[in-house]
Protein backbone atom coordinates (compact mmCIF):
# COMPACT_ATOMS: atom_id res chain seq x y z
CA UNK A 1 0.00 0.00 0.00
CA UNK A 2 1.42 3.30 -0.92
CA UNK A 3 2.15 5.63 1.92
CA UNK A 4 -1.18 9.10 2.10
CA UNK A 5 1.27 11.62 1.94
CA UNK A 6 2.42 10.37 -2.10
CA UNK A 7 -0.85 9.24 -2.78
CA UNK A 8 -3.65 12.36 -0.92
CA UNK A 9 -2.46 14.80 -3.37
CA UNK A 10 -3.09 12.85 -6.45
CA UNK A 11 -6.76 11.97 -4.98
CA UNK A 12 -7.10 15.82 -4.08
CA UNK A 13 -6.57 16.37 -7.79
CA UNK A 14 -10.05 14.70 -8.82
CA UNK A 15 -12.16 15.44 -5.08
CA UNK A 16 -11.33 19.34 -5.52
CA UNK A 17 -13.33 19.29 -8.51
CA UNK A 18 -16.17 17.29 -7.45
CA UNK A 19 -15.15 13.70 -7.46
CA UNK A 20 -16.67 11.52 -5.04
CA UNK A 21 -14.25 9.03 -3.43
CA UNK A 22 -14.76 5.04 -3.54
CA UNK A 23 -13.19 4.11 -0.45
CA UNK A 24 -14.55 0.35 0.38
CA UNK A 25 -16.98 -2.28 -1.25
CA UNK A 26 -19.95 -0.88 -0.34
CA UNK A 27 -18.95 2.94 -1.86
CA UNK A 28 -18.92 0.99 -5.45
CA UNK A 29 -21.78 -0.91 -5.07
CA UNK A 30 -23.68 2.16 -3.85
CA UNK A 31 -22.42 4.44 -6.35
CA UNK A 32 -22.08 2.12 -9.12
CA UNK A 33 -26.48 0.88 -8.19
CA UNK A 34 -27.40 4.61 -9.09
CA UNK A 35 -29.63 5.89 -12.09
CA UNK A 36 -27.92 7.83 -14.81
CA UNK A 37 -24.42 7.57 -15.91
CA UNK A 38 -20.87 7.13 -13.57
CA UNK A 39 -17.74 7.99 -14.36
CA UNK A 40 -14.78 6.00 -12.04
CA UNK A 41 -11.36 6.66 -12.26
CA UNK A 42 -8.93 4.30 -11.10
CA UNK A 43 -6.09 6.81 -10.09
CA UNK A 44 -2.41 5.58 -9.63
CA UNK A 45 0.59 6.81 -8.80
CA UNK A 46 1.87 6.40 -12.18
CA UNK A 47 3.38 9.04 -14.26
CA UNK A 48 0.51 8.24 -16.73
CA UNK A 49 -1.96 9.08 -14.78
CA UNK A 50 -0.33 12.29 -13.47
CA UNK A 51 0.73 13.23 -17.11
CA UNK A 52 -2.65 12.10 -19.64
CA UNK A 53 -5.20 10.46 -17.09
CA UNK A 54 -6.44 12.83 -14.44
CA UNK A 55 -5.84 15.94 -16.71
CA UNK A 56 -7.40 14.31 -19.36
CA UNK A 57 -10.54 13.44 -17.11
CA UNK A 58 -10.75 16.92 -15.62
CA UNK A 59 -10.36 18.16 -19.48
CA UNK A 60 -13.33 15.89 -20.69
CA UNK A 61 -16.08 16.74 -17.22
CA UNK A 62 -15.20 20.86 -17.66
CA UNK A 63 -15.01 21.05 -21.68
CA UNK A 64 -17.95 19.35 -23.31
CA UNK A 65 -21.50 19.93 -23.09
CA UNK A 66 -22.62 16.82 -21.69
CA UNK A 67 -20.95 15.12 -18.64
CA UNK A 68 -21.81 12.48 -16.47
CA UNK A 69 -24.47 12.65 -13.64
CA UNK A 70 -21.45 11.18 -11.05
CA UNK A 71 -18.04 11.64 -10.69
CA UNK A 72 -16.27 9.06 -8.95
CA UNK A 73 -12.75 7.73 -8.00
CA UNK A 74 -10.78 5.31 -6.11
CA UNK A 75 -6.84 4.87 -5.94
CA UNK A 76 -4.83 1.77 -7.03
CA UNK A 77 -2.89 0.62 -3.98
CA UNK A 78 -4.65 2.52 -1.43
CA UNK A 79 -8.35 2.02 -1.63
CA UNK A 80 -7.95 -2.02 -1.84
CA UNK A 81 -11.31 -2.94 -1.35
CA UNK A 82 -12.37 -0.57 -3.51
CA UNK A 83 -10.22 -0.96 -6.48
CA UNK A 84 -11.04 -4.76 -6.10
CA UNK A 85 -15.03 -4.67 -6.45
CA UNK A 86 -14.56 -1.69 -9.60
CA UNK A 87 -12.50 -4.30 -11.40
CA UNK A 88 -15.27 -6.80 -10.53
CA UNK A 89 -17.61 -4.82 -12.58
CA UNK A 90 -15.06 -4.04 -14.99
CA UNK A 91 -14.67 -7.38 -16.30
CA UNK A 92 -13.72 -8.72 -19.02
CA UNK A 93 -11.15 -6.60 -19.42
CA UNK A 94 -7.86 -7.28 -16.66
CA UNK A 95 -6.77 -5.01 -13.54
CA UNK A 96 -5.46 -2.06 -15.11
CA UNK A 97 -4.36 1.47 -13.70
CA UNK A 98 -5.35 3.95 -14.16
CA UNK A 99 -8.44 3.45 -16.26
CA UNK A 100 -11.23 5.54 -16.90
CA UNK A 101 -15.00 3.61 -17.14
CA UNK A 102 -18.46 5.03 -18.10
CA UNK A 103 -21.01 3.28 -16.88
CA UNK A 104 -25.11 3.97 -17.37
CA UNK A 105 -27.52 2.51 -15.04
CA UNK A 106 -24.64 0.01 -13.29
CA UNK A 107 -23.60 -1.06 -17.14
CA UNK A 108 -20.39 -0.56 -17.75
CA UNK A 109 -20.37 1.12 -21.74
CA UNK A 110 -17.16 2.68 -22.26
CA UNK A 111 -13.47 1.88 -21.13
CA UNK A 112 -10.01 3.08 -21.39
CA UNK A 113 -7.25 1.03 -20.31
CA UNK A 114 -3.60 2.14 -19.36
CA UNK A 115 -2.38 0.98 -22.35
CA UNK A 116 -4.42 3.18 -24.29
CA UNK A 117 -3.41 6.44 -21.77
CA UNK A 118 0.02 5.71 -21.76
CA UNK A 119 1.85 7.72 -24.23
CA UNK A 120 -1.06 9.82 -25.22
CA UNK A 121 -1.72 13.48 -24.08
CA UNK A 122 -3.87 14.37 -22.41
CA UNK A 123 -6.30 16.00 -25.04
CA UNK A 124 -6.54 12.81 -26.37
CA UNK A 125 -7.71 10.88 -23.59
CA UNK A 126 -10.38 14.59 -23.13
CA UNK A 127 -11.30 13.87 -26.68
CA UNK A 128 -11.77 9.79 -26.11
CA UNK A 129 -14.19 11.21 -22.88
CA UNK A 130 -16.13 13.56 -24.50
CA UNK A 131 -17.36 11.33 -27.04
CA UNK A 132 -18.57 8.87 -24.72
CA UNK A 133 -19.84 11.25 -23.22
CA UNK A 134 -21.61 12.59 -26.04
CA UNK A 135 -22.77 9.04 -27.05
CA UNK A 136 -24.30 8.03 -23.71
CA UNK A 137 -25.18 10.85 -20.94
Amino acid sequence: MYPSEIVLPMKAELTDHGFEELLNAGDVESSLSKKGTTLVMVNSVCGCSAGSARPGVLMAVTAGAKKPDHLTTTFAGFDLDAVKTVREHLLPFPPSSPAIALFKDGQLVHMIERHQIEGRPAKVIAGNLIAAFEEYC
